[in-house]
């Protein structure tokens, strides 16, 4: 720690520049979980250095993905708890990388706050640095900054940026997806990281007892089961573009099943969903009761359970999901591809 750095002008103006160290202290230990390269920078330097192996890559591409944690923040102030949104924050960045073909390689983080308190970092850290163990990323650095008078003392926002490799002959093309094959969905872990200025006005969650047992949840509370976080899905996906020829990949974001899924569906063709193949988690249902929102908007706002899909041949989806089930991914089959040109995705009873 710089025992030499401190400006007395600086605290009386709201930044405290020693809590900044503390706070990376504090957070070395969790970092030090992630490191997977054979030479990476320390932790406090100006940037993050990283070992790329390429020997397998004979054309590499680099994929970024960026993204924050968005509202679901304020479940975590209203709960206290700071050590999941992390692992959201990460899977956010990672889940979209790994649609190309790609390997995550590392991830920076960025967080703003009012104060900092440096226990409170360091457990934010603490879930990014198990967010990139289970994507098998490195957390190479990041920045935090403190913002008084911009946020209040007790909150801060959450960003995060993550590079991931792929050899050029290996990245998805939806072009290859045809009449006939199939989608594979892998389950959610909840409502993920997507809609929650939605979730929180359905439950008004400022005034809501958060930690009181929901029959329709099991007797989970709603605020534990909506801070639930995202599911990562990168090591299963990985596994399985080894076994099989993947065609396509989906990540159930914002905008639910009518937005992203067409992302990944070459034009002429549609994602016919099942329905009632579906296994549509108990929060889903009670977010709809709730607020009285149409199936539609649900779908067209939700993950509904299924937090990734992937398009394989019809004669390679037996293998696929014994791939995926051994690397234990709830995995089934939800539908697969019929041709239009009116539509990108049918959700058919």
């Amino acid at each position: 720690m710089n025992t030499k750095s401190k400006s007395d002008s600086y605290a009386q103006a709201g930044v405290d520049i020693t809590a900044g160290y503390k706070a990376v202290e504090l957070m070395k230990t969790h970092i030090a979980r992630t490191v997977v390269s054979g030479k990476s920078s320390d932790i406090g330097g100006f940037g993050g250095l990283f070992e790329l192996d390429i020997t397998e890559m004979p054309n590499p591409v680099l994929v970024s993905g960026t993204d924050g944690v968005g509202t679901k923040l304020k479940l975590a102030f209203l709960m206290d708890r700071h050590d999941t949104v992390g692992i959201d924050c990460v899977a956010m960045c990672v889940n979209d990388i790994i649609c190309c073909g790609a390997k995550p390689l590392f991830f920076l983080d960025y967080i703003a706050c009012g104060k900092n308190y440096p226990e409170k970092i360091a457990s934010i850290v603490s879930g990014i640095a198990e967010g990139c163990v289970q994507s098998g990323c490195e957390l190479v650095g990041g920045e935090t900054a403190e913002m008084p008078g911009f946020y209040s003392e007790d909150e801060y926002d959450l960003a995060g940026f993550s590079v991931g490799a792929v050899d050029k002959a290996r990245v998805l093309d939806k072009n290859k997806v045809e009449e006939g094959d199939v989608i594979i969905g892998l389950a959610s872990s909840g409502v993920h990281s997507n809609g929650f200025s939605l979730v929180r006005k359905v439950f008004d969650v400022e005034s809501a007892d958060l930690k009181a047992p929901v029959e329709a949840l099991g007797g989970a509370s709603l605020g534990e089961t909506l801070l639930t976080p995202t599911k990562i899905y990168v090591k299963p996906m990985l596994a399985l573009f080894k076994g099989v020829e993947v065609k396509a990949v989906s990540h159930i974001t914002g905008g639910g099943f009518y937005e992203n899924i067409p992302r990944s569906i070459p034009d002429g063709y549609c994602a016919k969903i099942d329905k009632s193949a579906l296994k549509i988690l108990p929060i889903f249902r009670l977010i709809a009761e709730a607020g009285g929102i149409p199936e539609h908007d649900m779908f067209n706002t939700f993950n509904m359970g299924v937090g990734m899909t992937c398009v394989v041949s019809a004669e390679e989806a037996d293998k696929a999901l014994d791939i995926l089930k051994e690397a234990g991914e709830d995995a089934y089959v939800i539908g697969s591809i019929v041709k239009s040109e009116d539509e990108k995705v049918m959700i058919c009873r």
